[in-house]
């Protein structure tokens, strides 16, 4: 049973008499490191001085405190010791305490058999060491759980795939305990030529001449495993470790130890490797999410160039004349969108005007806005432009094999209107109604507070979206303008919108503004309308835009 020197189990025997204390030393002293205490008292001070014993003999019967009590106050404090209990009486309430509170591994009558104590002795050293190695066993696995979770828990704190780089060799190498280390970015299973970063636990600049043995960094990322050497002559161990996920090579890992014996043992070297495998995981998310990033930003400078194109595509000065004033604005929900508006003077004198609507939003709708607005002009830029529903028709005929393979069409409205005669020919795709009515009237019925009795014209001849058959069939129809009235277009992104209102009561309800509520608002226009305060009066009440909003007029004077 010996363990040789400086090995002996901790052994500690307590009785008030010495002549059982001396009895009991000499039967333990060749195989146990032997404390003897002649009270439970001095007991406990031997604890307090010499720490964990592996176990513990106490007599029961002691002044001042009894075996029971003592072997008690050890369990929380030593819960791996082995107690054994010497009585010279049994007492079954005793016995029952003993076990109980004190959780006496075995109860020894006196006087006892030197025989059948040491057998009882034997047995109890062999349960405490395997009791300890569990205990030791579990420690390091709680140990090991603990620091991965720790590690992993900082690591995962950051995004950005630099900082993480520095987060991740900063992080191992304080909890190893390595003198050292140094994390080297790897693109296409090569070593990047800058990048890396450092650590190292004395916080000063790296020695001019590296402890990184650049020799093997390389072999751990040509083999793809970890490399563990120890060199005598500069005294230092050398750990690399890659960083891999999913056969992608992300990173290595070096480290070094200064110091006599070698370090990092192979538990160690499991965990490190294991912590490498979650930080791999870790820097592939970030080196994902920082190309996510930056594919963002190229997107989002793409869609702003766009936007300004579209935006070019759209007229940017309207006719001015004594008789007709014509606005539009346009707002797309994206950076582009589909809604477009086109306001063309021919040189015969007529205006053309035109809003429509390509299904969809963004780049997609887009593409389509720009191809319908090329035909448009083409088709109004002849010599005598066809009426409007001849050119709806050749519109559809130029765009409708792609709107339908694409599964998109376009609603639209393009009206002509001749000054001379204030007739205003239109002809409509599938677009909301038009709206006429006398605005100069409601502006003086409100002005003079009287109720409101014009009534909007909503001009109702109507056809279906372009792109939905391959040959568009529907009639113009036509309105006589007068002085004060105003020709009005919008997109369903305006009648559409969810505007907030409160009520009588003070409470805010959120509805559809409808064209019902676009006329309502309409009244407290002045004369000439504007559009641009029209438009951020519905914006102004509407939470989020959820449709590109256009909205086009024609007023005559």
């Amino acid at each position: 049973m010996s363990r040789g020197k400086g090995k002996k189990l901790k052994l500690l025997v307590v009785d008030d008499e010495t002549d059982n204390l001396d009895l009991l030393y000499r039967t333990f002293r060749r195989e146990f490191q032997v404390y003897k205490a002649e009270s439970a008292l001095a007991a406990l001070q031997v604890l307090e001085e010499r720490g964990e014993m592996a176990i513990i003999i106490s007599d029961q019967r002691m002044p001042e405190m009894n075996g029971t009590e003592f072997l008690s106050k050890t369990v929380d404090r030593y819960p791996d010791t082995i107690r054994i209990l010497l009585t010279g009486y049994t007492d079954v309430e005793d016995l029952v305490e003993a076990i109980n509170s004190g959780q006496v591994f075995k109860y020894i009558t006196k006087p006892w058999n030197p025989e059948e104590l040491k057998a009882v002795v034997q047995q109890a050293s062999e349960t405490y060491k395997v009791v300890k190695q569990r205990t030791n066993e579990l420690n390091r696995i709680l140990r090991r759980e603990s620091l991965l979770n720790a590690i992993m828990t900082v690591v995962r704190e950051s995004l950005d795939y630099e900082s993480m780089l520095g987060t991740i060799v900063e992080t191992v190498g304080s909890n190893f305990e390595a003198t050292g280390a140094k994390l080297y970015p790897v693109e296409g299973n090569k070593l990047r030529s800058s990048g890396s970063v450092s650590y190292n636990a004395n916080e000063s600049d790296e020695p001019e001449v590296s402890p990184y043995d650049e020799a093997l960094v390389k072999t751990a990322v040509e083999q793809r495993e970890s490399q563990l050497v120890q060199d005598d002559e500069s005294n230092a161990t050398h750990l690399v470790v890659p960083l891999l996920y999913q056969q992608d090579s992300l990173a290595v890992l070096a480290l070094y130890q200064i110091g006599n014996d070698p370090q990092w043992a192979q538990e160690e070297v499991k965990l490190i490797e294991l912590v490498a495998e979650q930080a791999a995981l870790a820097l592939s998310q970030a080196r994902l999410y920082q190309r996510t990033q930056e594919q963002a930003q190229k997107m989002l400078a793409e869609l702003e160039v766009a936007r300004q194109i579209q935006s070019n595509l759209l007229r940017q000065s309207f006719p001015e004349t004594d008789t007709e004033k014509v606005q539009a604005c346009c707002y797309p929900a994206r950076g582009v969108g589909g809604d477009f508006f086109e306001v063309y003077v021919h040189p015969q004198g007529d205006f053309w005007l035109a809003l429509g609507d390509v299904s969809g939003k963004g780049v997609p709708a887009a593409l389509f806005m720009a191809s319908a607005m090329s035909v448009l002009r083409r088709e109004l830029s002849q010599d005598n432009p066809p009426d409007p529903a001849e050119v709806m028709q050749n519109l559809n005929s130029s765009l409708s094999d792609d709107l339908i393979s694409n599964n998109c069409f376009i609603t639209m409205v393009l009206a002509r209107y001749t000054p001379s005669t204030r007739q205003l020919v239109y002809a409509n795709a599938g677009h909301i109604y038009p709206l006429i009515w006398a605005h100069r009237t409601v502006v003086e019925q409100v002005q003079q507070g009287e109720e409101v009795t014009v009534e909007p014209n909503f001009v109702k001849t109507r056809g279906i979206p372009l792109g939905i058959l391959p040959v568009w069939k529907a009639k113009d129809d036509s309105v006589t303008l007068n002085p004060g009235d105003v020709f009005l277009l919008t997109s369903d992104g305006i009648t559409e919108a969810s505007v907030t209102q409160v009520d009588s009561n003070g409470q805010e309800t959120t509805t559809m503004l409808q064209q019902e509520g676009l006329w309502k608002l309409l009244h407290r226009e002045g004369s000439p309308i504007d559009l641009s305060h029209l438009l951020d009066r519905v914006r102004g009440n509407t939470q989020e835009q959820e449709d590109d909003q256009t909205i086009l007029s024609l007023e005559v004077l």
